[in-house]
């Protein structure tokens, strides 16, 4: 069986790479720490939060870099709220926001509202001219439950999208092969995620990640965010944001690192060109 580091014109055992930055349109300090890590930093792609505060902002800064629809049902931040796009009274909490957690999501959702909804999120991003390169969900909402998968599944299918899924060893956990059901429907997916070791500096988790790379696609997650008060009033967890533009952002570094671990940057477009290339009978 062909691995997808071989569909994508790479030796079996190649190591690539996929550098992607989650939360664009969620505020001005991602969205200024995103296109500066995909325009002079490492990062090869990103994703969008279409129900974000600043989304639309995110829309008239861009200038054709690889980003996805990052599927949102959930507004995590207790004193910064978005909501969806369509009508979907299910998808609202008694702020009139999403609901702060996935359990709560999941416990609540009614899933034609969830079809409806994230599909108008996909439609939206390609209304402002984004060239949409991949499906991703916000905080894995859409990953692990069935009914939730299906959606997003679809999605990918009906769009011709590659699609973000945990690596092999969670379907487990989520109790149905969702890797598999995704192949079947000829929908690409990196082989593995990770994310960057908490603590320490840029480089040393750099360090790590690529030195404990295995062979195949592995996406490297990200969330940079400028620091400002805006980011420190809003995220508990602005110091991991801000690191994440550090990591982002040691370019040279990155470069010379990759080189002695063998490793190559790709992107999800590159994944979603392979997935569109027609079938031969």
């Amino acid at each position: 069986m062909t691995s997808l580091a071989e569909a994508l014109g790479f030796a079996p055992d190649a190591k690539l790479l996929i550098i992607s930055c989650d939360d664009l349109g969620v505020s001005y300090a991602t969205n200024s720490a995103i296109y500066d890590s995909l325009r002079t930093g490492v990062a090869t792609s990103a994703g969008l939060v279409v129900p974000g505060p600043w989304a639309r902002e995110a829309a008239a800064s861009y200038r054709g870099e690889d980003v996805g629809a990052h599927l949102t049902l959930n507004a995590e931040y207790d004193l910064y709220r978005w909501g969806p796009v369509t009508h979907a009274p299910s998808l609202l909490d008694g702020d009139g926001g999403f609901p702060r957690t996935v359990v709560d999501l999941w416990e609540h959702a009614d899933v034609d509202e969830v079809r409806k909804e994230c599909r108008a999120q996909v439609e939206r991003a390609i209304y402002w001219g984004f060239d949409v390169s991949h499906i991703s969900a916000h905080l894995g909402a859409m990953e692990l439950r069935p009914e939730f998968f299906d959606v997003a599944l679809e999605l990918a299918v009906d769009f011709r999208l590659p699609l973000r899924l945990p690596g092999a060893d969670q379907q487990h956990q989520a109790g149905f092969p969702f890797r598999q059901l995704s192949a079947e429907e000829g929908v690409l997916s990196p082989d593995r995620l990770v994310r960057p070791p908490r603590g320490q500096s840029g480089r040393s988790a750099m360090d790590q990640v690529l030195g404990e790379l295995a062979p195949g696609v592995t996406e490297l997650v990200l969330r940079p965010a400028r620091d400002s008060e805006e980011l420190r009033a809003v995220a508990p967890d602005w110091a991991a944001r801000v690191e994440d533009h550090a990591i982002a952002k040691a370019t040279g570094y990155v470069q010379v690192l990759a080189g002695r671990t063998g490793t190559t940057l790709t992107s999800y477009r590159a994944l979603r060109d392979l997935q569109r290339v027609p079938k031969s009978s």
